[in-house]
């Protein structure tokens, strides 16, 4: 009976700490997974970058900034320093930029012309902040 007991016990106490482990190692990520991520995380970063330079090297930006007062060359060099969510927002604001631009309708400057003093206010706060 003793040797019932004793048996029963240690197989309650290994029971418990295989079962951890198993569920610590389904739940983690591979270095596969992780490197993939990271890939993706570099290339959306990237990406956003782009297309941020690239609607502030477009004429009726370039024009807006002048008569701000911006100058896009600072503005330019601190797009490189910006991550994470300012990016992200700078990018949504330069994406709707080149759409609206892209569009070619004149009834659109204005809310084009609002788009652009946002992006570039909003780059200006950043400058500010760093």
């Amino acid at each position: 009976m003793r040797t019932s007991v004793s048996i029963l016990l240690a197989l309650f106490m290994i029971f418990p700490a295989v079962s951890r482990a198993e569920a610590q190692s389904t739940h983690a990520a591979t270095s596969a997974a992780l490197d993939a991520a990271l890939q993706q995380h570099v290339t959306s970063t990237a990406a956003d970058r782009e297309d941020v330079l690239r609607v502030l090297e477009k004429a009726e930006v370039q024009s807006v900034a002048g008569r701000m007062g911006v100058d896009l060359r600072t503005a330019k060099s601190a797009i490189a320093t910006v991550d994470g969510a300012q990016l992200s927002q700078l990018a949504s604001q330069a994406r709707q930029v080149d759409q609206a631009l892209a569009g070619g309708a004149s009834t659109v400057v204005i809310s084009t012309t609002t788009i652009i003093i946002a992006l570039l206010v909003l780059i200006i706060i950043i400058i500010a902040v760093k």
